[in-house]
């Protein structure tokens, strides 16, 4: 009997502990202001970040072409400039014409795929992409997704303890549900991005209309090909992307000033 009503105090302060460590790790997004959970620490996130850069840089052609590499550290150093000179940002150009992307990672790791440089075609274009991932550092999305699906699992797990649930049940529902969460958290978080890094590309002097011209290269590339729907994807339409950015910039204009 007592280990049963110890069992029920430790769901009970489960239940109590969850809220107020999601309470007590709000913090806000720059530029849109929106409150966000966050259980780790810029250190930790950092230090994760860095890990991570150095295991995908070990195992990827790192390009030694000295344009692509200037280009990119020159735009990518106006951008951060203006959104965090403090961080210790770091950006690597990486051999592959077939990979049309980019990435950034915790404590201001950034890489540019040569396969997006035709579709970029210039310093704007190529800004609309680094100011994205540089809002991606600077909003804390990855921490913010670990601390999301954390958070999501310790609810479950509560949930599936109370409920009386197996593990192995509470783990396959608990995979559905935080995908479910994850996916259009995911949207919002590339959408949030490029608000933000719209903002960062105009206030870095570059024009922010470019990132509209540069989602119609996008969109046009990827014509022919086979697409998840938008609504099981991490990423927003290439259309729906285009819609947003001409919502925002009204306001991204009014910060830029050709240099």
């Amino acid at each position: 009997m007592e280990t049963n009503g110890s069992f029920r105090r430790l769901r009970v302060l489960a239940l109590l502990v969850l809220p107020l460590a999601v309470a007590v790790a709000c913090e806000t997004v720059p530029v849109t202001g929106r409150s966000q959970l966050n259980l780790l620490s810029d250190a930790e996130e950092t230090k994760l970040g860095g890990e991570a850069f150095t295991q995908i840089l070990s195992k990827a052609k790192v390009s030694g072409d000295p344009a692509p590499n200037e280009m990119v550290r020159r735009v990518g150093s106006r951008i951060a400039a203006v959104a965090d000179p403090s961080k210790q940002w770091e950006y690597k150009v990486i051999d592959d014409p077939n990979q049309a992307n980019a990435f950034a990672l915790p404590g201001g790791k950034i890489a540019v795929y040569t396969g997006i440089l035709p579709i970029t075609r210039d310093e704007a274009g190529l800004a609309a992409v680094l100011g994205h991932e540089v809002a991606h550092v600077t909003a804390r999305h990855s921490g913010e997704r670990m601390s999301q699906q954390v958070a999501a699992q310790m609810g479950l797990g509560v949930v599936g303890s109370i409920l009386g649930a197996s593990p192995q049940t509470t783990e396959t529902l608990g995979g559905i549900v935080v995908s479910g969460l994850l996916l259009p958290f995911g949207r919002r978080q590339e959408s949030e991005a490029d608000h933000i890094g719209l903002v960062y590309m105009a206030k870095a002097g570059y024009d922010p209309r470019a990132a509209r011209d540069l989602w119609v290269r996008m969109a046009d590339a990827s014509k022919g090909r086979s697409k998840t729907p938008e609504f099981l994807s991490t990423h927003p339409s290439e259309e729906t992307r285009i819609k947003q950015i001409e919502g925002w910039l009204p306001e991204a204009l009014k910060h830029y000033k050709p240099r």
